[in-house]
């Protein structure tokens, strides 16, 4: 059978490995960065950091180095999400299903539903962030000109 433009095939386990590429890339990023700014934040790397909601906070230095490693994760997703998925319409699909599961992962971690007005404050604004700018860089893919072949010939 002919492959098609955008084939609307649905594939599971494709979008199952898109997935998975996403959490690894969103966790990928903010560990490297944690470990980037731990000697500035002085706080020991560890799994903590990521998961344990009480860590994200506004009033101290470690706190909000956090966060802001948390926003530059998002958008350096953001990235992942142009390459990976590719169009506009899913980047927020994906976007919610991987902060969907680091809400899910972080309450297994720490046994309890996150309170932090601070965590959820900055998985909003993470959300909002990651999906404008994937949305905003898939869109101008989009609409890039489709080259033709051939020679340019006048209409007479």
């Amino acid at each position: 059978m002919a492959q098609k433009f955008r084939s609307s095939e649905w594939d599971p386990f494709l979008l199952a490995g898109q997935i998975v590429f996403m959490q690894c890339l969103f966790y990928g990023t903010t560990g490297a960065l944690c470990a980037l700014v731990s000697p500035i934040s002085q706080w020991h790397t560890s799994l903590r950091l990521l998961l344990d909601d009480s860590e994200l906070r506004f009033r101290d230095l470690q706190g909000r180095c956090l966060i802001s490693v948390f926003l530059l994760s998002a958008g350096l997703c953001a990235l992942g999400l142009w390459r990976l998925v590719r169009r506009t319409k899913l980047c927020l699909d994906f976007t919610c299903t991987l902060y969907f599961w680091h809400f899910i992962f972080c309450a297994l971690y720490t046994a309890s539903f996150p309170v932090s007005v601070a965590w959820w404050l900055t998985v909003a604004v993470s959300v909002v962030l990651m999906t404008l700018m994937g949305e905003f860089l898939c869109m101008r893919t989009e609409m890039k000109a489709i080259p033709l072949g051939g020679a340019a010939t006048s209409v007479v």
